[in-house]
C-alpha cells in the first residue's frame, strides 16, 4: 500500500479502557494487510499480520530494517501457542504463569506457520503476550497473531510515545494508536528455550534474577555485552547498532560516579576545545556537576533506581537530536536488575565507542 507524506492516521485511545470502535478499526487495518503502531508496556510496536508475508514485508520497508533481523510475534495468550509451534518446551507453562502477559519474549521452534520474513529465515520463532490493554485488545480484534518490532526507523531510539512514532514513520504506515507513554521504557527480555540451557539473547523488562527464580540457572548470550553474534541474529537487538541518536555517543562505564564524572568532564573539555558541541547524558545524582561547567545535560533517571533510567532512556536520547549536539557523553550505570538492559541499549547505541574504567 503506497502512502503519501502525512497520510498516517493518529487515533487517541484510553490506555486502560480503549474505545472498542477504534480498536475494531485498527484490527481491520491489520487484517487487510496494513501497518498499525500501538502501545505496549515496553515501547510502541509496529504491527502487521504475522501470517501475511506481504504485510510483514511492509514493516521492513517502513523501518528500513535489515531483512535477516527476526521479528517478535505478539499473541493474545499462551493457549494460542499450540496453533503455531511444533513443540512447546515444558518451561513455557512456568514462565507464562509468572510473566505473561508481560515483557518476556520466548524463542521456541517454529511449525512453519510463520513465513520466513517473520523468523529471519530461522527454524525458530520469538513470541510474547504483551501486558498492555490496547495491545491485547488489538490482537483480539485483528483475529491474527501480530508481528511487531519497535515502531521507529531502524537503528534509532525506540519510541515510547505516539509522538516518537510520528516523528519517524508519519507517511510510512497506516495508523498510530496513541495510548500515551509506555511504562517500562525498554523492550522485552528475549529468552531462547531451544538449547540445552535457557539463554538470554536480549535483556529487558524481566531480569535474569527473576527468570532464575523460576528456571534455575540462565545463561547470557555474549552479544548482551556488545559482542557481534556469529551467523544470523536469533533475536532483535543482537547484531546491529540500535537505539542510536543522530550524534555519535561515547559510553563511560566501569567506575564510581565521582571518577566517572571527572573522566567525562576531561573528555568534554577536550572535545569542546576542538569546537564540538558536547551533550551529556547523566543521572540525577551527578547532573549538576556537568551543568555547573556549562554543558547541556539530559537527565535520565536516578542511578539508585535503574527502572527510572530505563523509563527515561529513549526520550532522553531523542532530546539530544533536538538539541543538535555534535557528540554525546553518556554515564553508565550498574548492571543489577533492569540496569543490564539499560547498559545493553547504551552499548548498542554507542556502536562500540566505549571507555571502560579501572577493573
Amino acid at each position: 500500500m503506497e502512502r503519501d507524506n502525512g497520510s498516517t492516521q493518529r487515533l487517541v485511545v484510553d490506555p486502560k479502557h480503549p474505545n472498542p470502535s477504534v480498536i475494531r478499526e485498527a484490527g481491520a487495518v491489520l487484517r487487510q494487510g496494513g501497518l498499525v503502531a500501538f502501545p505496549t508496556e515496553t515501547v510502541y510496536g509496529l504491527g502487521a499480520n504475522a501470517l501475511d508475508p506481504r504485510a510483514v514485508t511492509g514493516i521492513f520497508r517502513a523501518k528500513g530494517r535489515p531483512g535477516d533481523n527476526p521479528l517478535i510475534v505478539h499473541i493474545e495468550g499462551p493457549e494460542a501457542l499450540a496453533n503455531y509451534v511444533e513443540r512447546i518446551p515444558p518451561a513455557v507453562s512456568k514462565l507464562a504463569e509468572r510473566f505473561w502477559p508481560g515483557p518476556l519474549t520466548l524463542v521456541i521452534e517454529n511449525r512453519n506457520k510463520f513465513p520466513a520474513v517473520v523468523t529471519g529465515g530461522l527454524e525458530t520463532v520469538a513470541v510474547r503476550v504483551p501486558g498492555h490493554p490496547v495491545a491485547l485488545a488489538l490482537i483480539r480484534a485483528a483475529g491474527v497473531p501480530v508481528a511487531a518490532p519497535s515502531a521507529n526507523i531502524s537503528g534509532r531510539p525506540s519510541p515510547t510515545t505516539a509522538g516518537h512514532v510520528m516523528d519517524d514513520l508519519a507517511g510510512r504506515i497506516d495508523l498510530v494508536l496513541d495510548g500515551g507513554p509506555s511504562g517500562l521504557g525498554v523492550e522485552s527480555t528475549v529468552l531462547d528455550l531451544t538449547g540445552r540451557n535457557p539463554v538470554i539473547l536480549r535483556p529487558g523488562g524481566v531480569t535474569r534474577r527473576e527468570l532464575e527464580a523460576v528456571l534455575g540457572p540462565v545463561e547470557l548470550d555474549p552479544s548482551v555485552d556488545g559482542q557481534a553474534p556469529g551467523g544470523k541474529p536469533r533475536s532483535p537487538g543482537m547484531k546491529y547498532t540500535h537505539y542510536a541518536p543522530r550524534a555519535p555517543l561515547l559510553l563511560f562505564e566501569g567506575c564510581g560516579k565521582e571518577s566517572m564524572a571527572a573522566r567525562i568532564l576531561a573528555e568534554a573539555g577536550r572535545l569542546a576545545g576542538e569546537g564540538r558541541k558536547v551533550g551529556i547524558l547523566a543521572c540525577e545524582e551527578t547532573a549538576q556537576i556537568y551543568a555547573r561547567e556549562g554543558y547541556p545535560v539530559v537527565v535520565a533517571g536516578r542511578r539508585s533506581d535503574p527502572e527510572s533510567v530505563a523509563a527515561a532512556l529513549y526520550e532522553s536520547l531523542r532530546r539530544f537530536d533536538r538539541m543538535e549536539v555534535d557528540v554525546i557523553l553518556a554515564e553508565g550505570i550498574s548492571e543489577d536488575g533492569v540496569g543490564l538492559a539499560v547498559m545493553n541499549r547504551l552499548r548498542r547505541a554507542a556502536g562500540g565507542n566505549i571507555i571502560a574504567g579501572p577493573s
